[in-house]
């Protein structure tokens, strides 16, 4: 299975184009992209700056989109090309109705300066349509913008800025570049695409679908697919590749040849998720000289609206969704079969097949993060989701209502002479209800032993069997 492509009608917003360019000094340096990811990765859960983390360019709120530049030899090494491409969610675009699909006209803007005087720079209106209202809420990578430029090699200012038309949302980003010269025995910046076609020569335009999120989908994806063009006169290239995961420890090592197509040598490796794990890893590719090198980040998550967890965490945080039986069995997964299981993991609990998403679980974990926030001070050491009250909230969501009042009934053997707040959590279609006290008075609630044996009880049938 191949790494997923947008849908069709996503497609429709991908616009190829060559701006004109502008005299400037050249510079040495080679960068990959508007930043270098470190090896000892810990990535945080705020997408933005995991995106931030592995160097590309990326915002949140009020509209998300992640950006990533790359760099191609053109026949002359006094001109590279540079690809920005830009990777925007449908569900950050407002859509309306227009006869038997939806659209969403948006505006995108890219300028390079140096020196605060303009090099080059697009600025395009798009319309993204599609067939159903359910392709409107997608969070993935869904629609992609691509425009390439013919720039000097040298140090640059780049800015991103994409405007949602519907609602006049946008938010932009800025950041560094450094355009390399690119001539014989050099690598093209190894880019993650959907697909690729090798360039017949050096004056034709990379036909490339990039993944600017240079992202896949733990147990949806098999791999990875990484284009990278090689620059000399030898017919073949053999190219070491090794790929880091965020502990800096190689866990895949492998070669490829790149082939002479016209006046270039070109190829693409597909990199195996289950070798690559969850998180942040970064692929290295070394001429056999060992002078050029390529590097690019990729990202592995189990979803775009799931935490950023390592494989035991994940496990660690479903108690609440499946039984013991089914998170044993992936657990005890071989590291190389963990993919495909937890693939008929998400395809046996979805309750909507025909959608992307695995509503259940993306519910699940939204009430995991709510309970961190809401109940953050009562797991004495523990996260929110952990404490009594958040573990009967991550299990059922909201109480259908809520009692609260102090009594000097004993609660627990330590209550006997003390003064108790307590809470009913009433659940109508369970029929029942759940006590909890606070003896202390400092807000850490706990259940009553028969609250806690009513909740076991429920919980063993609630759970995905």
């Amino acid at each position: 299975m191949r790494m997923r492509k947008p849908s069709q009608s996503s497609l429709l917003a991908l616009f190829l184009c060559l701006a004109a360019a502008c005299a400037h000094p050249r510079a040495e340096q080679q960068p990959i992209t508007t930043a270098t990811s470190s090896g000892q990765l810990q990535p945080p859960q705020d997408p933005a700056a995991v995106y931030h983390q592995m160097g590309l360019i990326a915002t949140g709120s009020p509209l998300a989109f992640v950006g990533k530049i790359a760099y191609f030899a053109t026949s002359s090494p006094d001109t590279t090309l540079m690809l920005a491409s830009v990777s925007i969610p449908n569900h950050s675009l407002s859509f309306v109705r227009d006869g038997n699909s939806y659209r969403a006209p948006y505006e995108i803007h890219v300028a390079v300066s140096q020196n605060g005087a303009p090099v080059a720079e697009i600025n395009s209106m798009e319309i993204v349509r599609v067939p159903t209202f359910k392709e409107i809420n997608r969070t993935d990578e869904s629609v992609i913008f691509q425009h390439y430029f013919k720039i000097r090699p040298g140090n640059y200012d780049l800015s991103f800025q994409v405007r949602d038309a519907g609602t006049a949302r946008s938010s932009a980003q800025q950041g560094q570049i450094v355009a390399p010269v690119l001539r014989a025995g050099q690598l093209s910046t190894p880019v993650v695409v959907y697909e690729a076609t090798p360039r017949p020569g050096l004056d034709s335009l990379p036909q490339i679908l990039a993944s600017p999120r240079s992202s896949a989908v733990f147990g949806q994806d098999s791999t990875v697919t990484v284009y990278l063009e090689g620059y000399g006169n030898s017919t073949r290239l053999p190219i070491g590749f090794t790929v880091d995961n965020d502990r800096g420890t190689t866990v895949w090592r492998d070669s490829v040849i790149l082939s002479r197509r016209g006046n270039l040598l070109s190829g693409s490796v597909r990199i195996p998720i289950a070798r690559v794990g969850i998180g942040i890893a970064n692929v290295t590719f070394t001429r056999p000289d060992g002078g050029a090198m390529g590097k690019t980040p990729v990202f592995v998550s189990f979803g775009n609206d799931i935490p950023l967890l390592t494989y035991d965490e994940m496990l660690t945080q479903l108690r609440y969704f499946a039984a013991l039986d089914r998170i044993k069995t992936l657990r005890d997964a071989p590291v190389d079969r963990r993919g495909a299981v937890w693939a008929d993991f998400l395809r046996s609990t979805d309750p909507v097949p025909a959608t992307p998403e695995n509503e259940s679980l993306e519910a699940y974990f939204a009430r995991i993060l709510q309970a961190n926030l809401r109940f953050r001070e009562e797991g004495a050491g523990r996260s929110g989701w952990q404490s009594d009250r958040g573990k009967v909230y991550v299990l059922l969501g909201e109480p259908d209502q809520i009692f609260e009042q102090n009594t000097n009934v004993p609660l627990s053997s330590s209550s006997v002479t003390q003064r108790s707040r307590v809470q009913y959590w009433e659940y109508g279609q369970y029929r029942i209800r759940f006590l909890f006290y606070d003896e202390s008075g400092t807000g850490r609630w706990r259940m009553t032993p028969s609250s806690e044996s009513d909740f076991q009880s429920l919980n063993a049938r609630v759970l995905v069997h």
